[in-house]
């Protein structure tokens, strides 16, 4: 098997995995999760979100297995799958990271078509939130990365604003306790999936990280810390809404910010969903990069021929997304294939690389 080897100036220090991969975890999902978790689960949901959180631990332990000291994961599928089988399983990769990239660039235009500028239209708002794109990723990992630490640290102050729907909270709404099957929970989990996946995009940077073995910590606390806070927030959502009134809330998270009220600002919510660019943007930037890294790989694509081609492609997939209702199937597809891909296409893998070292080793 290759050994990858980058060149000392493009890494990273081990702590930033922290950034990197709690970046990667929230984004467009944060503000619109807890109605789809709740769908099967009610005042249980949060239950759901740690079983998935915690779940999240044993998929990274997995690719840290697979990918120390130094392999990525163009190589891992050339072990496991032979070269041909590996190259159409590699180009899978860069569409399935693509597809995460779509499906916020999108989901992030219609809240502002819906909350801010009704009369933009999509092409004029994707014009001009993919030249920024386009800008940070076209940087290089290391400008993604301060990119992911920025959008970590400054839209931080932003979760004290939990504060204000807790003043009307009903406790009682959390009870009874335990009130739903394993299997609805079950359930609940899985669609639970789509707010915690990104982190899979290890597989590519893990090589640019520092002394990548000293990352799994950094890495395991980064998802400790995801799965608190949309715990955290899940509650708060449960004990604010009633479980009718959630489920007719397109966007619960912004629709609590609606009730803020400060002597120098009328409409909170706009601030709330302006500084949620700085969050969303490593969401779709990092596997945008991810997919230039691969097809460099594969297909001997400089990313200054490949970025252009994505981003028209990303733009133009979301010009032909036309409403709200193709915006939702395309979360829901999202969701479906980001959970195989995570759940049982890694272990999967995992399963192969496995079973092929204990024969090479023999």
């Amino acid at each position: 098997m290759n050994v990858t080897k980058i060149d000392e100036k493009y890494l990273v220090s081990t702590f930033y995995v922290f950034f990197l991969i709690h970046a990667s975890q929230t984004g467009i999902g944060m503000l619109n999760f807890q109605r789809v978790v709740a769908q099967y689960t009610e005042q249980d949901a949060w239950i759901s979100v740690i079983i998935m959180g915690l779940s999240t631990h044993l998929i990274v332990w997995m690719i840290y297995k697979m990918l120390l000291p130094s392999y990525d994961i163009l190589a891992i599928h050339d072990l496991c799958l032979g070269r041909i089988l590996g190259k159409v399983i590699s180009t899978g990769l860069v569409l399935y990271f693509l597809l995460l990239s779509v499906v916020v660039f999108r989901t992030y235009i219609e809240i502002i078509q819906l909350w801010i500028f009704p009369w933009i239209s999509t092409w004029e708002l994707g014009l001009f939130i993919g030249f920024i794109i386009y800008y940070f990723v076209s940087g290089g990992f290391r400008i993604l990365t301060g990119l992911a630490f920025f959008g970590v640290v400054l839209p931080s102050i932003l979760f004290f604003t939990l504060y204000f729907p807790l003043r009307y909270a009903h406790l009682d709404n959390l009870i009874p306790i335990l009130n739903h099957s394993f299997i609805d929970i079950l359930k609940s989990s899985k669609s639970a999936s789509l707010v915690f996946v990104g982190f899979e995009t290890l597989v590519v940077y893990l090589p640019y990280i520092k002394n990548p073995e000293k990352s799994k910590k950094w890495a395991h606390i980064a998802l400790l810390y995801t799965t608190f806070l949309y715990v955290v927030i899940t509650l708060v959502t449960l004990v604010y809404y009633s479980q009718g009134q959630l489920q007719e809330t397109l966007w619960p998270t912004i629709s609590m910010t609606k009730i803020i009220e400060l002597p120098f600002i009328e409409r909170f919510e706009y601030i709330f969903i302006f500084t949620w660019f700085l969050v969303i943007l490593p969401t779709v930037c990092i596997p945008i990069w991810s997919c230039t890294r691969l097809l460099k790989k594969m297909y001997k694509m400089r990313p200054k021929l490949s970025l252009p081609c994505l981003m028209i492609f990303i733009y133009i997939v979301s010009i032909c997304i036309e409403n709200s209702a193709m915006v939702d199937t395309l979360g829901n597809l999202t969701n479906e294939i980001s959970f195989y891909f995570v759940f049982l296409y890694i272990p999967a893998l995992f399963f192969l690389f496995s079973i092929r070292r204990r024969l090479t080793n023999r």
